[in-house]
């Protein structure tokens, strides 16, 4: 279990090694498709043989389902972390703050590879048992974490919300569906569609029209 090259070779551990072909594996979900996550590609990609790639993978579906896992984790953790309730600074990672700058970021182009994945993995998943396990999990986890940062602002009286599951169904399909469109007329649909979750999430919580913008960033002094 070495890596092939020049130079000297340096032997991984079985966890380093297993986390590397799931990364690699995700990044090429990321950029050309789940169907395109194959041992030989990822081979190539980390200059080993695919061999290697089949000990620790011998069912090629389990490493697609841990690559989409993968990426769509480190999405959400990057998109939506969790909400410290004991921050020192106050105001920083509060609830608001949280979905003011998620509410930022989709509206841009920086995570339409991502979008893509989902779009991409639901199609699969109609097909491959172990994959549609994996999405219908992810799914659950983000309405879950879109919940807690909900709770969380009801706690602390920034946000009105009788229902926070239910708030978070809603605005996770509202920004799944805007999604949709990623792949054909996105060109087309993306302005009428920027702010169409933002708008939904501050009425469900209690919020005035633009209570989700992001405040401009004030120059150094």
């Amino acid at each position: 279990m070495t890596s092939r090259g020049p130079g000297k070779q340096v032997r991984k551990s079985a966890a380093e090694r297993r986390r590397e072909i799931v990364a690699e594996a995700a990044r090429i979900g990321l950029e050309e498709g789940l169907e395109c996550v194959t041992r030989q590609r990822i081979a190539d990609r980390l200059g080993v043989q695919s061999g290697l790639i089949h000990h620790y993978f011998p069912v090629i579906e389990e490493l697609v389902a841990e690559a989409f896992t993968s990426a769509t984790t480190e999405e959400l953790d990057g998109l939506l972390p969790e909400v410290d309730t004991a921050v020192a600074e106050p105001g920083a990672d509060s609830p608001l703050r949280t979905f003011q700058r998620f509410f930022t970021l989709i509206s841009g182009t920086e995570f339409d590879n991502i979008s893509k994945l989902w779009l991409n993995a639901r199609h699969l998943s109609r097909y491959r048992p172990a994959l549609h396990d994996r999405v219908v999990s992810q799914e659950l986890r983000w309405c879950h974490r879109i919940e807690q940062i909900i709770a969380q602002g009801v706690r602390e009286g920034a946000f009105r919300c009788a229902d926070p599951w239910s708030a978070a169904v809603r605005v996770l399909a509202v920004v799944d569906g805007a999604g949709a469109y990623i792949n054909t007329s996105a060109d087309r649909r993306v302005e009428p569609l920027a702010d169409l979750a933002r708008t939904l999430a501050e009425a469900e919580l209690g919020l005035a029209p633009g209570g989700l913008k992001q405040p401009p960033r004030r120059p150094p002094e």
